[in-house]
């Protein structure tokens, strides 16, 4: 989860729980209305420690910035999935000695040796979900288990789309559309990826993660890509929408929280991340978010209609799941030529 229509919120928040003397200070960089405000004022009851953080709407975008000089300023910060891998890669993560972490083996198994982070030497999971599209049923009742929705939309829904800004997302599910592999390098299927974006763009009104949500609940937007819990707040919010898992396929995510290099306050982003790991605690984010934890015992502290909620059960005629792929950077470069050249 994975927002503003900048890299990076104007105003940063400091977050401390009212009484509490701050013995140190963590540095947190966000997804926006990503994690409740009451859990960080408890981590600073707790602990003293005081919280500032400021908040992203993509992983391009929180990329970009650290990139951009801001590498040092943050402790920690919540890429998915495939961001942890470039992030590693290209030296962003400092690495999480073993025994540092008292609650790592609250961690589910599925979660702990992962491809893009093996044996999580620079991770924890923080949420998982998925990516998909809702879609307004005052507007258009027909189907909606298809990307064709986005792709190639029926005229109901044609200039009312909302797409998020979000680089990975759209061309990965441009790529289960297409059913081509993600990080193709075949020239004819790149070409047919280009096209298809290019001609999609022309029915889609706006670009937007942080509003995704917003624009749906307004009615600005009859359909839009989306984030299943973001999309389980509007339904909740008044607006007759309904989360599609289309028969192509719909992305998978994982955000995670990372100790970034050049931490300032090391010992507090430590204290953060096992503050996470208690399963009290990660279920509040579960319970604001609506999406899951990947820690063991979160079961009792989660609200229980978190279980039939229609945005995290896929019906019988789902296609796969599919996490975002890392490409080659030859590969790369295509596909940010690509977006590019949508985004223009």
């Amino acid at each position: 989860m994975t927002p503003i229509k900048t890299l990076l919120a104007g105003t940063a928040m400091t977050l401390i729980a009212g009484g509490a003397a701050a013995d140190g200070q963590l540095s947190v960089y966000h997804w926006f209305e990503y994690i409740p405000q009451e859990l960080l004022e408890k981590f600073t009851a707790e602990t003293g420690i005081a919280v500032t953080m400021d908040t992203y709407d993509s992983n391009e975008g929180m990329l970009a910035s650290l990139k951009a000089g801001r590498l040092g300023s943050y402790d920690v910060a919540v890429p998915g999935d495939y961001m942890v891998e470039i992030m590693a890669g290209e030296g962003l993560l400092d690495t999480i000695a073993e025994g540092e972490l008292s609650n790592f083996g609250n961690i589910e198994a599925q979660w702990v040796d992962v491809a893009f982070d093996p044996g999580r030497q620079h991770s924890i999971p923080y949420q998982w979900g998925s990516t998909s599209f809702s879609v307004n049923r005052d507007v258009y009742s027909g189907d909606i288990a298809t990307t064709d929705i986005i792709f190639n939309p029926p005229a109901e829904l044609a200039g009312k789309i909302n797409v998020l800004d979000s680089q990975g997302e759209v061309m990965a599910l441009a790529s289960l559309h297409l059913g081509i592999p993600q990080c193709s390098n075949d020239r004819d299927q790149l070409r047919a990826l280009d096209a298809l974006l290019q001609e999609a763009k022309g029915n889609w009104a706006s670009f937007g993660s942080d509003i995704a949500k917003d624009v749906l609940v307004s009615g600005d937007a009859a359909a839009g890509m989306i984030y299943n819990g973001f999309s389980a707040k509007g339904r909740e919010e008044g607006a007759n929408i309904e989360y599609a898992f289309p028969r192509q396929g719909y992305v998978v995510w994982m955000d995670n929280v990372v100790l970034l290099k050049d931490a300032p306050n090391r010992d507090s982003a430590i204290a953060f991340m096992d503050f996470l790991l208690e399963p009290e605690n990660i279920a509040a984010v579960t319970n604001y978010a609506q999406y899951a934890a990947g820690v063991n015992g979160v079961g009792e502290f989660l609200d229980p209609a978190l279980a039939t909620m229609p945005e995290n059960n896929p019906g019988a005629d789902a296609g796969p799941g599919a996490f975002i792929a890392v490409c080659d950077e030859a590969t790369q470069r295509v596909y940010d030529q690509i977006w590019t050249r949508l985004r223009s």
